[in-house]
Formats: C-alpha cells, sequence, structure tokens
C-alpha cells in the first residue's frame, strides 16, 4: 500500500541549534534507510510559513501498522505529529517510474473532487471518464502526468504532476475531459533535501 503523510515538527522550546542540527543529521540517515528498504518513495516542501517545519512523503508499507512502525522509528518523531491518508490504485494512474526531476519542471500536488451538476445526463459523464483515460494516458507518455491515486473520501483523487511553472499546469487541468465535472485544489511542492531522487536529475 501507497500512503501520502503530512509531517509537522515543533522543536521544543528551548531546544539548542545543535541539537536541532544533530537530529536533522540523523532523520536524514534514516530517511536514505528507508528509502532502500522500500518504505520512503518520495519526500517534498509544501509552501510554508515562516518558521514553520513541514514535510509531504509518499511512503509504502504493508498496511497501517507497519506504517506506523516506519514513521515512530524516524528520530523526528520525537517532535513531529503525522497526518496519514492511505491511497489505492487509480485506473487512470500511468503508473510512472520514479525519475530525477529536470531542472526545467516543478511538482504539485492536485486534489480532484467530483462536482456533477444536477441533472447532468449519465451519457456525458461516460463519455467524459472514456476521454479522461485515454487523456490520463497521453499525459502520462508526456511526462506531466506522474502518478494518480483515489483518496478515501468518495469522488475524490490525488494527482502528482510535473510542469514547468503553475501557469501551464493549469492550462492542462483545464484541457482535462473531466474539468467540467470536477473542482481541484493544488499544492506546489520543492524538493526536499532527503528525497529519494535529490540527485538523480
Amino acid at each position: 500500500m501507497e500512503f501520502l503523510v503530512t509531517m509537522t515538527t515543533l522543536v521544543p522550546a528551548g531546544t539548542g541549534e545543535r541539537a536541532v542540527a544533530d537530529m536533522r543529521a540523523r532523520e536524514a540517515a534514516h530517511s536514505r534507510e528507508l528509502t532502500a528498504q522500500g518504505h520512503l518513495r518520495r519526500l517534498w516542501r509544501p509552501p510554508l510559513q515562516p518558521g514553520e517545519w513541514r514535510s509531504i512523503g509518499l511512503f509504502a508499507a504493508a498496511g497501517p501498522g507497519e506504517l506506523e512502525k516506519v514513521l515512530s522509528s524516524m528520530p523526528l518523531r520525537v517532535w513531529r505529529s503525522d497526518q496519514v491518508t492511505p491511497l489505492s490504485e487509480h485506473p487512470n494512474d500511468p503508473g510512472l517510474p520514479q525519475a530525477g526531476l529536470r531542472r526545467d519542471q516543478e511538482e504539485f500536488l492536485t486534489t480532484f473532487i467530483a462536482a456533477v451538476p444536477a441533472g447532468t445526463a449519465d451519457k456525458l459523464i461516460t463519455q467524459a471518464r472514456a476521454a479522461e483515460k485515454a487523456h490520463s494516458a497521453e499525459l502520462g507518455r508526456e511526462g506531466f502526468l506522474v502518478r494518480l491515486w483515489r483518496l478515501p473520501e468518495p469522488g475524490h483523487s490525488l494527482g502528482l504532476w510535473r510542469a514547468p511553472d503553475p501557469v501551464e499546469l493549469q492550462d492542462l487541468l483545464a484541457a482535462l475531459p473531466l474539468a467540467p465535472y470536477m473542482t481541484v485544489d493544488t499544492t506546489p511542492l520543492t524538493q526536499h533535501p532527503s528525497d529519494p531522487l535529490v540527485g538523480e536529475s
């Protein structure tokens, strides 16, 4: 199974800079171990407020129990709270292998929420879904849509995208066949120094 984990760290008041640096170093080393074990697949930083310490990770585990063991083994867990979202397979997932990010690319997470207007003919939805599947495969081949998962909430899905900038991403999203029948929330991502793909670009 795959899981998206939002990790928020709060350093205890009075903690010295040396202790923080040591903790960061131990966390980075352990992240490399988790990557080698196949548990940590990606790690990003979302937009942050001044002084905020938060990251988003894509993890793999046999189930919630094993994931908790993985997360609790991380040194920063003593200062951290984790929000776990289980991910399930999406029929339109291009399933691209994780490759290094090019210099001309940015990454984004998108949350899609079905918003079909009342009275919409079933035939129109069926046609749009078929077109969406074909278009998703095309976007995958072109390297824009990297992964697509189903979220636990009905009608919700999560996408991992790569595009030169936010404007081009919005153009790609607006051109999706299902765009008229869903709302989209976009989170821009920056690479985390412990991301398994750092150094592979």
